[in-house]
């Protein structure tokens, strides 16, 4: 997936508006966190007056029942400050957890929803990256950094206003400095936003080849690549850590130019209250006032931009996660979706039909391509590998569209139809068994979740796993590991056929089905199959004949055309292709 050029940090923080939608229903923690951080803040803000009416009205006039009135109230309000402080902090924690869940959820949500042509372009890392680093990026900000800032923002505001209320005079010292402050935070927002983008860019790519090595990790041990797949992580981890290193530097330094400016600035306004002190012109409470407020206005210009980085970050993965949201996906339902004939026939039509993978645009994997599969019909797909026959299953499930041409199932159009109604007329059992981290009866019941455990046993038996299951300690509720690591490649593939006969749909498409299982089992199996295509509209891909043999029709491709088509016997007889795939696997 192209990386976009990196945003303005107007646009970048602009993004965290996004957030606001993501509030509803979270009234109460929102109010909470304002009213907290209101309190918080008037308890914060009124330290000085307490120590200033200390130092006037106590020290200066020598009167014990003022001092221990006025330590007293400071007690009272850090009593006030610390039960407000808890409190927010509550408040917005637990309101950043709830935010990224559901932003959490809303992704996956519509990555769900998006087409193989978006997953043939992105690598899966890159997407569990976005899942976990980036909004874990956007809970840190949400839960806490955002939190500071807005404290922060309000103490700065408050302590500015009372610095003008305490001595106008002294304020305007001070505010000479601040174009000085915000000068190097306005001019170095745009570089570190770019460099906030360009790391997590690189921490995507680590967990992106962790990703892809994990999961293959049985081809990378068996070809003995630890040391190169090692090597391989460890220059993207490099790579993060180099670009963390030109963030980071960049942070330190706008974070310590700032707080210089800040609290230099308070030493030159001290330095100048001071002489006003001496010469009798305001009185020493008064400077210790504004001296306090001031540094309450100084810390928090250097909390502003310590936690300004965080907010950029969490702005550009708040940005990444949202490019994958405003990801259209090109193959939907239609607004007004027809309906299929309820049960379904399953008749099919491919209908002059052209197609090109868009990672292939210039290769034809079909090429006037017409199909009639009657309802009942079982029909076999052979021919050398990249016919188009895994194409066939492809366009019949509506993963892709067709340049041109229809694809059809009961006379309506696939375009026409809601995918989950078509798609649920499907049953699939590919060569490639896809098995889930979870139990054998969950894994059976993936295409039907309100099957009984007794439909799930009998679907079990008729596909030969009931004895390997029930002999498992746990029996079904056996956990069969992420992509069924405990499980051999035939009983996988047991498994999923297994999902197929529970799913029980009009179609079913079968993939060399038992293309993993020994000559027993096979037998075994095919009893199971020939009863479920019974009946049924079957499409088998297949490359050993010999499990075609029966079929009421095998149509032979090659070149994404249909070169031939007939019963196994007249195919034969042709002396054409198919003739000549079976010479080579019948030979003796």
């Amino acid at each position: 997936m192209t990386d976009t050029a990196p945003a303005t940090p107007r646009r970048s923080l602009g993004s965290l508006r996004l957030i606001l939608p993501l509030l509803r229903g979270q009234n109460g923690l929102v109010a909470g966190w304002i009213v907290f951080l209101v309190i918080s803040s008037a308890a914060t803000l009124s330290l000085p007056v307490a120590v200033r009416h200390m130092i006037d009205a106590g020290f200066a006039d020598a009167n014990a029942a003022s001092i221990n009135a006025s330590f007293l109230a400071l007690f009272g309000v850090a009593v006030v400050l610390a039960i407000a402080t808890a409190a927010r902090y509550y408040c917005v924690a637990l309101l950043g957890e709830r935010v990224v869940a559901k932003l959490r959820q809303r992704l996956y949500n519509h990555l769900l929803t998006l087409d193989q042509t978006f997953f043939e372009r992105t690598r899966v890392g890159e997407l569990t990256s976005r899942l976990s680093a980036d909004s874990e990026l956007v809970q840190i900000v949400v839960g806490s950094s955002l939190s500071v800032a807005v404290r922060s923002a309000a103490t700065m505001v408050g302590a500015s206003v009372a610095l003008v209320w305490t001595s106008p005079r002294l304020a305007a010292y001070a505010a000479l400095v601040i174009p000085l402050v915000i000068l190097p935070m306005v001019l170095g927002g745009r570089r570190l936003q770019k460099l906030s983008k360009e790391n997590q860019d690189r921490i995507a790519d680590a967990s992106a080849v962790a990703n892809e090595t994990l999961n293959a990790v049985h081809a990378v041990q068996a070809y003995a690549r630890e040391p190169t797949e090692k090597r391989r992580y460890g220059e993207a981890i490099d790579r993060g850590i180099s670009s963390a290193r030109r963030r980071i530097g960049m942070r330190a330094a706008l974070t310590a130019l700032a707080i210089l400016l800040v609290f230099g600035a308070i030493v030159l306004v001290l330095w100048v209250g001071a002489k006003a002190v001496l010469a009798g012109e305001i009185k020493p409470g008064i400077l210790s006032q504004f001296v306090l407020y001031a540094v309450m206005a100084g810390g928090s210009v250097g909390a502003l931009t310590e936690v300004w980085g965080e907010v950029q970050r969490a702005s550009g993965a708040l940005e990444r996660i949202m490019e994958l949201i405003a990801t259209p996906a090109q193959i939907v339902s239609p607004a007004q979706p027809a309906a299929l004939d309820q049960p379904a026939r399953g008749a099919i039509e491919f209908d002059h039909v052209e197609f090109r993978y868009p990672s292939r645009p210039d290769t034809a994997a079909l090429h006037d391509f017409s199909l009639r599969v009657q309802p009942g019909e079982t029909i076999a797909l052979v021919g050398p590998s990249g016919a188009g026959k895994s194409t066939v299953f492809q366009l019949l499930l509506r993963f892709y569209d067709p340049q041109s041409g229809s694809v059809r199932i009961d006379g309506r159009d696939l375009r026409a139809l809601a995918l989950p109604e078509l798609r649920g007329a499907i049953a699939l059992v590919p060569q490639d068994t896809v098995i889930f981290g979870a139990s054998a009866q969950d894994n059976i019941r993936f295409g039907r979740v309100d099957a009984s455990a007794a439909q799930v046993e009998a679907a079990a038996r008729a596909a030969e796993a009931h004895e390997f299951l029930s002999a498992q300690n746990e029996g079904y509720a056996t956990y069969l590991g992420e992509r069924g690591v405990r499980l051999s490649g035939g009983q996988q593939q047991r498994i999923a056929i297994a999902r197929a006969l529970l799913k029980d749909s009009p179609i079913l498409l079968l993939d060399e089905a038992t293309s993993n299982l020994d000559a027993q089992s096979e037998a075994a199996i095919q009893g199971a199959l020939d009863n479920l295509m019974r009946g049924r509209t079957t499409i088998v891909i297949a490359h050993r004949l010999a499990t075609v043999q029966q079929a009421d029709r095998i149509v032979v491709l090659d070149g994404g055309r249909i070169v031939a088509q007939g019963r196994h016997e007249e195919l034969l007889r042709q002396d054409g292709l198919y003739a000549e795939l079976a010479r080579l696997q019948f030979a003796t």
